[in-house]
């Protein structure tokens, strides 16, 4: 059962988390043959105050 991990920041639609799930999910059913009732896919949304670049929160 392969199971994939999407960490991106916070801020998309709905409709682009579900286009993504089912993209990601279509990638690997193709490139591994797995079964498409058996990929698992975890989207995490990191909060832009929780993340930083070069010493600076995003939000800053």
């Amino acid at each position: 059962m392969p199971y994939v991990t999407v960490e991106m920041l916070e801020g998309r639609t709905d409709e682009q988390k579900k286009a993504l799930i089912e993209k990601v999910t279509d990638a690997v059913v193709e490139t591994t043959g797995a079964s498409r009732e058996k990929v698992v896919v975890f989207v995490e949304e990191i909060n832009k105050q929780h993340y930083g670049v070069g010493g600076k929160r995003l939000i800053d």
